[in-house]
Parts: C-alpha cells; sequence; structure tokens
C-alpha cells in the first residue's frame, strides 16, 4: 500500500450527512460525520469508510456550522475529543440538564462509557465559500466500537421526520417510501433501566475530564523530548516509564493512548520503529514524515497511519512550529526503537 492511501487529507474527507438517527431533528440537520479508521458507529450503510484496516481503536470526525447539535446519546467505549477548530460545548445527561463545559482550539476531552453527552458548535471557521465550520477530531476505543445508545427524546423527534432506527443499528426513512423490513423490528426506546445504568456528570465533573491547551505540560522528560526543538506531552493514558512518560490527567485505560508531540521549525524525530498502529493527526503546521525511504508531505486536518515495524522519522518544514496529536493502540505501548 502507498503512502499516499495511508494519509486521509482534510481536503478529501467524504462527509455522511445523514449518518444517524437525528439528522433531520431540527438544529441537526447540518452536521457532518466522517469515518477516518476503522467502522465508527454511523447507522448509515453507505457512510463511507476512508481506511478500513484495524487498529484497536477508530478515528473519526464531526463537522457542524455554529448553532448544530448533535443530540444526547452514550457509546460503548471511550470517546476522545480534540477540538481541531471551532468553539464547542459538550453537555451531559439523557436531557441535556446535567453539566456543561466550552472547549477551545487545540483542547482535549475523554468522555467515559456510562454518560450521556452531546455536543454543540458554539462558533466555526471560514472553509472556502462555507462559513462558520467547527471540526473535531474524534478517537472511540475497540475495532467495533458497537452502537450508539439514543437519549428517548431522540427517537420521539426522529419519529417526526420520517426515520425509524431498527434494532440491527440501520435506518428507514419512510420519506423515501421505505418500510421496515419484514421479520425486523425497530430500535426499542432507550428504557429508564438503561437510563439509570448512566452517572449523571455536572459541569465540574466535566471539567475534570478535560485537558486545555494552556494545561498541557510540555517540560516532560521524554524519550521523544531528547531531540532539540522536539516536545511531547502525554493526554491521554497511564505512566510508561520506559517511555518517560507520567500518566495523564485522563489516565484511566482507554485501550488506545493520546500523545501531543510538537516540533519547533526545523526540528525532527530521527528514524525509528513503532510496535503499535500510530496514527498522526496534524493539528497545526506541517510534517514531512519519512516511511521505509518513501516521502510524504501533510497538512492541517490530515491523518496518516504508519504501518507496525516500519521506519519512520518526522519533521516540521514549516516556518513557525508544528503540532500534532498522535494515537498508539494499547494502553502502554512500548517506547520507540532507534537503534535499527
Amino acid at each position: 500500500m502507498s503512502l499516499e492511501n495511508r494519509a486521509v487529507r482534510y481536503q478529501d474527507l467524504k462527509p455522511c450527512t445523514n449518518a444517524f438517527i437525528d439528522t433531520r431533528s431540527p438544529g441537526s440537520d447540518k452536521k457532518e460525520n466522517f469515518t477516518v479508521i476503522g467502522p465508527g458507529v454511523a447507522e448509515n450503510p453507505d457512510q463511507h469508510v476512508h481506511i478500513s484496516i484495524a487498529h484497536g481503536f477508530n478515528i473519526g470526525g464531526a463537522r457542524q456550522p455554529a448553532g448544530c447539535l448533535n443530540s444526547q446519546h452514550s457509546h460503548l467505549t471511550e470517546e476522545v475529543f480534540v477540538v481541531h477548530t471551532g468553539k464547542w460545548d459538550f453537555i451531559s445527561g439523557v436531557n441535556a440538564d446535567d453539566g456543561r463545559v466550552t472547549l477551545d482550539h487545540g483542547d482535549i476531552i475523554s468522555i467515559p462509557m456510562d454518560v450521556f453527552r452531546g455536543f454543540e458548535c458554539l462558533e466555526g471557521v471560514t472553509e472556502g465559500d462555507r462559513d462558520n465550520l467547527g471540526y473535531l477530531h474524534a478517537v472511540l476505543g475497540g475495532d467495533d466500537p458497537g452502537r450508539v445508545l439514543w437519549a428517548p427524546k431522540v427517537f420521539e423527534m426522529a419519529k417526526e421526520f420520517g426515520l425509524i432506527l431498527m434494532e440491527d443499528g440501520s435506518l428507514v426513512d419512510t420519506t423515501l417510501g421505505e418500510e421496515v423490513p419484514e421479520g425486523k423490528k425497530p430500535m426499542p426506546v432507550t428504557s429508564q433501566a438503561q437510563i439509570d445504568e448512566h452517572r449523571v456528570v455536572s459541569s465540574e465533573a466535566l471539567e475534570s475530564i478535560v485537558i486545555r491547551t494552556s494545561d498541557f505540560d510540555w517540560g516532560q522528560d521524554t524519550v521523544l523530548s531528547q531531540f532539540e526543538g522536539v516536545q511531547e506531552v502525554s493526554l491521554v493514558g497511564g505512566d510508561s516509564p520506559e517511555e518517560g512518560i507520567t500518566a495523564s490527567k485522563l489516565g484511566w485505560k482507554h485501550g488506545f493512548v493520546v500523545r501531543g508531540l510538537k516540533l519547533q521549525s526545523g526540528a525532527s524525530v530521527p528514524a525509528h520503529k513503532r510496535a503499535e498502529e500510530e496514527v498522526i493527526f496534524v493539528h497545526q503546521g506541517v510534517i514531512k514524515l519519512v516511511v521505509d525511504g518513501e516521502t510524504i508531505e501533510l497538512g492541517e486536518g490530515d491523518n496518516f497511519t504508519t504501518p507496525i515495524g516500519s521506519v519512520r522519522s518526522f519533521e516540521n518544514t514549516a516556518s513557525d512550529e508544528s503540532i500534532y496529536y498522535v494515537t498508539r493502540g494499547g494502553d502502554q505501548p512500548a517506547a520507540p526503537q532507534f537503534d535499527l
């Protein structure tokens, strides 16, 4: 597989505008969902999957204009968001009234499994001829993150606009003349017993699962920070003595870790290998990657997944510092191997 086939460029993202049961609900009808790596959790079988290779985690994205809401739901695995562009509110509670926290450019939040959550774009940016769009980079645990559990109100609103969610996770659109297939049943509306299994999370508690860019501990003495102009910070995951990593505030087990990597202009990380899947998301600036002797350059919003065991090196070729969010499989990845 060529390097370009392992890259998903922001300008080439293929959205699904009807991925979920709430896509016709007023205020939610302009959202775009992206499945970047892995199957994701979309309820539309036509959702485009950019890279289907199993990683042990899924990479996705959400793009919404200001005022657009993603309705209250929960997941069967951990869900991490990085605010790439715009300003966003994350809202807890089955009725969206337990708590609320606002995240800005570069901030990160990890939402546990037993929490109803939604998110709203408050303020976006101009993107070509489309104004006021915000974008979230998302990581979900597991090769198969399972289905979404929706708040009861979402079922009610969907029915008003002709959508029925089936038990197998598919959608029936009655406005197109579709009917519930013979032998299949609609998804039961989320019960009170299911709701009671979820935690009540206040605004203060939401703040405890957020790390803001102003609080990133770039001063950690990690294996990668030994190179001039390179800084690394643990954002999701526990400690890793082999890498010189201390546990993050978001240190519980996710099945993956997320690290921040900052390279000053001209700085580089020399050739090394990794024993886990590694996805680099370019948040700011550019990166030149050399993988097994081939070169690829990435810009803001691009994702790249490096094959396990491949020899790779990074370089910031921009005139300003660049920042990347790096996701690796497992709760305690091994240190990079430089002695090749």
